[in-house]
This record gives C-alpha cells, structure tokens and sequence, in this order.
C-alpha cells in the first residue's frame, strides 16, 4: 500500500514542482515579453485607463485619443482615416496593435522608462498619467500626393530626404479606415477586420515596407553603378544584339516589344540605360560577374535585417545565382531579384547623395506629456555602395532616362529629374516600377512608385505618380 502512496505522492510532487517552474518562467522571463505582446486585451484595458500620446505630423495629431464615457476612458481616434493608415497603423482592443502605434507604444503608453520621474510626479501632484507624443518626419503634401497618384491601384510610394534619410512619405494602397478597429464596439470592429481579412490584398498588408517584387529595370542601376566602379564611363560602348543568347540554356532574351536597341547592335553604356536595353544589360552583367553585381546590391542595401524605422522592413534579396543564364536574368531585375518599394527608394537616394546611404527612418522626436523632447534622431550613414564620381556619372545616366528616355513622363518643366523605369515580368500582367530624385542638380527628393499588376510600363504608370509627389514636395518647399 505504502509503495502505491509513495508513487502518488512523487507524482503529484512533480506537477506542482512543474507548476511552480511554469509560473516562474511566466511571471519572470517572460514577463516583459507578454506585457508587450499587441494581443494583450489586459494590459490594453490598463493603457485605456489613460490617455495615450498623439502621433504628429507636420504639427498636426494623426492619431490621437479622446474622452469617453464608457468603460474603456479614452477612445482612439485617427482624424485622416486611411491617409496614414500605412504608418499609425492601428490601436485595437481586441487586435492590440500594428504600426507606429505598436514600434513607439511605450512611450504612448506612458510605459516608457524614460517617463519614469513624470509617472513618480503624477502619483504626488494626483495629475492624471498620460503618454507622450511621437513626431514623425512625414510631410502632408508628399504623403497627400502619394495617395492620390495611387487611388484605385495596388501599390506603394516611399519619398526619402537623401542627406538624412528621413521619410517624408510612404504610401501604400489599398488602404483602410484605422477608426473601424479602434472603435469600442467589439461587434463592429470583428466585421471590419472580417472585411479586411477577405479583401486582396488585405489593406492592412503594407506595400511599401512589407512586400517584395521584382524590380525589373530598376535594377539596372545598380548594374551600371558596378560597372562605372570597375572602369566604365557613360560614353564606354557595350554590346547591344537585338536578341541576345543566354548561356549555359537553349534560351534567349528580347528587348521590350522584340526591339533593337541599336542597328549596330552596341551602344554608349548611357544609351543603354536611357532606352532601358534588356540585352545590354544581360551581357553586362555576365561579363562583370556574379561577384560584383551581388557586392554592388549589398552596398544599397540588399540582405540586411537592421532596416527597422522603427517598423520592420523585409529584407530585399538578389536570390541565389547559379549558372550564366541566371546571371544575365538577374541583372535586368528577374530571375529571383525581389525588392521592398522602400529598398527602390534607397538606391534613388543613395545616387542622390554623393554615393552615401543614409538609414530610413520615420520617427523625428519623442516629447514627453509636457511636450518636452526626450529624444530625437541624429542620421545615420548606412553605408557608400559608390563614390562621389560614379554618383554623379549615374545622375547623368539618369537624368537622360527622363529627358530622353523611357522615362519622360516624370519630367518637370524647369527642373532636371534623373530616374529609371522599370516593368517586371510575374505571373499576372507586370508590375511597374519607377525610381528618381530632383532637382538632380541639388537632391531634395528621392523617391520609389510601385504599382502592382500595373500591366504598362513603368514609364506609363509609375512615373506620373513620381511627378505629381515630386512636384508636391518642392512646392511645399517654396511656400514655406
């Protein structure tokens, strides 16, 4: 009897042993983990207790909250609805939160240790405890542009300063309503996520900075960045067939529409890039080497995880290359080249400045509750994929594609655009990409338009939309 007892008793000692190790394992490693995790209705019901900091663009709240009468103190509000959906993101209590709300919520939570001496005050003066505000780099007339060049598209825009990297817009459609899944009616905000979750895209899906695609001829910068670094110039004549062999396959490779680039069947590197030649750009690839081209994109930022701003960025990839056929794919931005609309606009501003990529990044300051600053970004240097001279032979380059190339259509009059189109092949009708900065002479803005299943070209589609934001930007810039 004693032995049946004994193996009872042991058992139950193990359980209580392995309770007692769980909730240590909850309550302490993992405590902070959970306390953060969006889908914490607890400690979402907690923050509600009090108001929560305001997200501010150009000195106005873009998100914000209110008072309310009901159990839950304060309601959040976004008084522009979808215009910046892509970047608040939203403040749910049922599905947390996503966005700038969920990257900055310590601090509009009030949580943030760096509000610690206000939280102590707040206790002694019986003032109500609230967050602080989160100002963001955006500007209204980019971001107002973007959106509307994008209405009724699939797509995103992002716009860089190219001497900082801050963002001054990022775009991404279709877009959502945050104020349905911040209401306090639980049932009315299970419907809207309902809707959202069956749409495609889900609008919540953000284009900009959370999907890749091929880059198609965009690419092509890139390609002529390694070559000017290994001893071309603009004015150095490169093979151009009208059809070109791929190697190592029993394939070949056309130009747009089975064109000839040149009846000579070569032409200046420049040329190449300004009517955006597939074949000159295969055969340029091969002869510069896998090596160099992969260098290259690394240097713009191709591979890396640390692109945070402070939302995650997925990381852009050249894919794995494997023979000359893949090569020469690669180097006109298929094969399995995949970029974020936010890496495009990294190349276009990196060109821009000098050579130096600077880090995105999206959040200017933090202001504590009495709207003093408690931090602000300095920029940072990313990287120098290019010298200074290759930068500026690249914004010769670029500067013809849009005078006299297949990117007319971002031109400005009076002010000298440089850019590169770019239509990639995928399964359904092609995806249209454009990139650019202006003025070229002094860099402001650079700027990345991609538009989804577009089916023209990105000289058709995407460069107009680059106009209309570039031209919104220097405006501005003149008014103020």
């Amino acid at each position: 009897m004693n032995a049946p007892l004994r193996r009872v008793a042991i058992s139950v000692l193990v359980l209580f042993t392995l309770l007692i190790v769980n909730i240590n394992y909850i309550q302490v490693v993992r405590s902070e983990e959970l306390r953060e995790d969006g889908r914490n209705t607890r400690v979402l019901a907690d923050e509600y207790s009090r108001e929560r900091g305001a997200i501010v663009v150009a000195g106005e709240p873009i998100a914000l909250s209110t008072p309310t009468d009901d159990r839950l103190k304060y309601l959040r509000q976004y008084p522009q609805g979808g215009l910046y959906a892509a970047v608040t993101g939203f403040y749910s209590v049922i599905y947390g939160a996503t966005g700038i709300e969920r990257a900055e919520n310590p601090l509009l939570a009030g949580t943030d240790d760096r509000l610690f001496v206000r939280r102590i005050s707040d206790l002694f003066t019986g003032r109500d405890p609230s967050g602080g505000d989160v100002v963001l780099t955006l500007d209204p007339a980019v971001q107002q542009a973007a959106m509307a060049g994008l209405e009724g598209q699939v797509g995103a825009v992002v716009a860089l300063d190219p001497s900082t990297g801050a963002i001054l817009g990022l775009a991404s459609t279709p877009t959502y309503d945050p104020n349905l899944l911040a209401s306090h009616d639980l049932d009315a905000v299970r419907e809207a996520a309902a809707q959202l979750e069956a749409a495609d895209p889900d609008p919540r899906s953000n284009q900009a900075i959370s999907q890749r695609y091929a880059p198609g001829s965009i690419f092509k910068v890139i390609v002529s960045a390694a070559a000017l670094e290994n001893g071309y110039t603009p004015e150095t004549v490169v093979p151009a067939p009208q059809v070109f062999d791929l190697p190592q396959s029993d394939g070949t490779l056309k130009n747009f529409n089975g064109s000839a680039c040149d009846p000579s069947g070569q032409q200046p590197l420049i040329q190449a890039l300004t009517i955006s030649c597939n074949t000159a750009f295969a055969q340029l690839g091969i002869d510069l080497g896998e090596d160099a081209i992969r260098d290259m994109a690394e240097g713009f930022g191709f591979g890396r995880e640390d692109l945070a701003i402070p939302l995650d960025v997925a990381t852009s990839t050249l894919g794995e290359i494997e023979n000359g056929d893949q090569l020469a794919r690669t180097s006109i931005g298929q094969q399995d080249v995949q970029v974020t609309p936010m890496q495009a606009a990294m190349i276009a501003a990196a060109v821009a400045n000098d050579g130096v990529l600077m880090k995105p990044y999206l959040v200017d300051q933090l202001l504590a509750p009495d709207l003093t600053v408690i931090d602000e970004t300095d920029p940072e240097e990313l990287s120098q994929p290019i010298s200074a001279r290759t930068a500026e032979q690249l914004t010769e380059m670029m500067t013809s594609v849009v005078t006299n190339g297949s990117g007319r259509a971002a031109g400005i009059r009076g002010i000298q655009v440089a850019g590169k189109t770019g239509t990639a092949e995928n399964e359904g009708p092609d995806h249209n990409w454009f990139i650019g900065f202006a003025p070229a002479d002094d860099p402001q803005i650079a700027v990345a338009v991609f538009v989804r299943n577009g089916g023209g070209t990105g000289g058709d589609t995407s460069a107009p939309i680059a106009r209309q934001v570039i031209q919104a930007y220097l405006d501005a810039q003149e008014g103020r």
